[in-house]
């Protein structure tokens, strides 16, 4: 049997870190020394006082860990009554594609998005369609088009901070997204595993608070510790209860000590306080590379100039090759990553996304430095 995949672009976008002399600004990764080290070691030392976390587990999920996402999710606008935990949010999207997709079936996505779920979507067999998005994110009448001509199953977005771009979907886009659902029996998926990082400006609302037809996927990766590989998915309970059937037949549940020892931590310790530190730390960051970039890039250029999150979304004057000039990049020591995997069809070759999040500022002027070596 022939895998509906040749490559895997995460995998490659991960090597481009392994080399220690790259400054990268590939991989969208958290910055390890801002892990909050000594509460997570505390939380899994109290939770292997338990000899039961050792021991298979429901596949829902820890119970007091079910309840502390549910009621940090509430705490922040969008009221929850359970959730399902996921092995990562990755997991989440697998589950939904696997159950609400298939060959012949059709998923719209804004353009461009998140790669590694057009690589989940592809192996369903599903046929992915594009839908225009602007600044202010997903356009709507494009999506109304998309709808009417294509009759999508789903909609996937990452509407706050978008991977790859950093945009974010507007407020008044958001209600009128949600009229557009429900007029049309549309699901919605909302991955939101950047919505906390904020750096500036106001919060809006969910998708999922705005409409039911809405399945919110929320990950402990970007705000926690991506090694635990902990996430969780919000949607109607009919759907959950369905969803979690899928996760027993993919892995019976997710890792039990990982789960104890997330419970432990939202417990004893001021999850907030710790979000606050990494908006700090991140918006310096991001600040220093939007102020590096007019010296770094060629006039004509155009970027994102994001509130939060992970990403800026650049685009070359021209016909640049992104591609292309990363081999250059790679040689001055220093990487980003190529902006045609992110599209669903035709791929826009002079995009690239850059990270923020995993160096500290200086290193980020250094690295802006020797991309200028490539780029002017």
């Amino acid at each position: 049997m022939q895998l509906p995949v040749a490559s895997s672009p995460v995998r490659d976008l991960l090597a481009l870190t392994s080399r220690p002399e790259v400054i990268s600004f590939a991989g969208g990764l958290p910055a390890p020394e801002l892990f909050d080290l000594e509460g997570v070691r505390a939380a899994y030392d109290l939770a292997l006082q338990d000899p039961s976390v050792l021991q298979y587990a429901p596949t829902e999920g820890n119970p007091d860990l079910r309840a502390l996402v549910s009621e940090r999710l509430t705490g922040l606008g969008l009221p929850t009554p359970d959730v399902l935990i996921t092995t990562g949010s990755q997991q989440a999207l697998a589950l939904v594609a696997t159950a609400m997709l298939g060959p012949g079936a059709v998923v719209a996505v804004e353009e461009p998005t998140y790669l590694a779920a057009l690589q989940c979507f592809r192996m369903t067999g599903a046929r992915i369609v594009p839908v225009a998005s602007d600044a202010d994110g997903l356009v709507p009448s494009s999506l109304r088009s998309v709808v009417a001509a294509e009759k999508p199953d789903l909609l996937y977005l990452v509407p706050t901070f978008a991977n790859p771009t950093g945009r974010t979907l507007s407020a008044s886009r958001r209600v009128e997204i949600a009229e557009i659902a429900a007029t049309h029996g549309l699901w919605i998926v909302e991955d939101d595993p950047y919505g906390e990082l904020r750096y500036r400006g106001t919060p809006v609302p969910s998708l999922a608070s705005l409409s039911d037809r809405t399945i919110y996927l929320g990950s402990f990766s970007k705000i926690g510790a991506p090694g635990m590989r902990l996430g969780w998915l919000r949607a109607p309970a009919d759907l959950l209860r369905g969803l979690t059937i899928v996760k027993q037949a993919a892995d019976l549940h997710t890792s039990t000590v990982d789960q104890a020892a997330a419970a432990n931590y939202l417990a004893h310790n001021d999850l907030d306080a710790h979000i606050a530190r990494l908006r700090v730390e991140y918006g310096a960051r991001r600040d220093a590379m939007i102020a590096a970039l007019p010296a770094t890039v060629p006039s004509g250029t155009t970027w994102s100039d994001p509130d939060g999150g992970m990403f800026v979304w650049l685009r070359l004057p021209g016909s640049a090759d992104s591609a292309e000039l990363l081999k250059e990049a790679l040689r001055h020591d220093v990487a980003f990553v190529p902006g045609a995997a992110f599209f669903a069809t035709t791929p826009d070759h002079a995009t690239f996304r850059m990270s923020f999040t995993t160096n500290a500022v200086e290193e980020i002027r250094e690295g802006m430095a020797r991309l200028a070596k490539v780029l002017l």
